[in-house]
């Protein structure tokens, strides 16, 4: 079920539906693994509700028991101001998670929600390759 996005960024959703959208957000959020992090945008794509980064803040807020701290910014960037964001890098060195500067290194800790498609290589039109007709500098034939 898709849900319109205003131009600001603003998820909308009929209001009788706001509970069953934290509910949705908030069980994607406990399928995050130990030592692992996912961004905001992220968890609303997989919970079903792509462009509701936004309600992912406030699904967390409102949530109790929840591994809020594995929920992160886009690059990896902590964005919860003063001991909250303290606390969250604290968390998350103690799971295990490896931090470059100010950003978790998502390279190797993002979760994954869905299987990535291999990119194909583009095949070579296969020549048919006999001797080199180029002359060789410094020979005179």
């Amino acid at each position: 079920m898709q849900f319109p996005v205003l131009s600001n960024g603003i998820f909308r959703a009929p209001l009788g539906m706001t509970i069953w959208v934290f509910a949705k957000i908030q069980q994607t959020v406990r399928k995050i693994p130990y030592g692992k992090v996912s961004t905001y945008g992220d968890v609303a794509y997989a919970a079903g509700f792509p462009g509701a980064a936004r309600q992912v803040v406030w699904a967390l807020h409102g949530g109790r028991g929840l591994p809020w701290h594995r929920v992160v910014g886009a690059d990896g960037k902590i964005l919860l101001p003063g001991e909250a964001g303290f606390e969250q890098r604290v968390r998350l060195k103690n799971e295990g998670v490896e931090f470059r500067g100010i950003r978790v290194n998502m390279d190797t800790h993002q979760h994954i929600w869905f299987a990535r498609k291999k990119k194909s290589k583009p095949q070579r039109s296969k020549k048919a390759r006999g001797p080199s007709t180029r002359r060789k500098a410094g020979r005179s034939g």
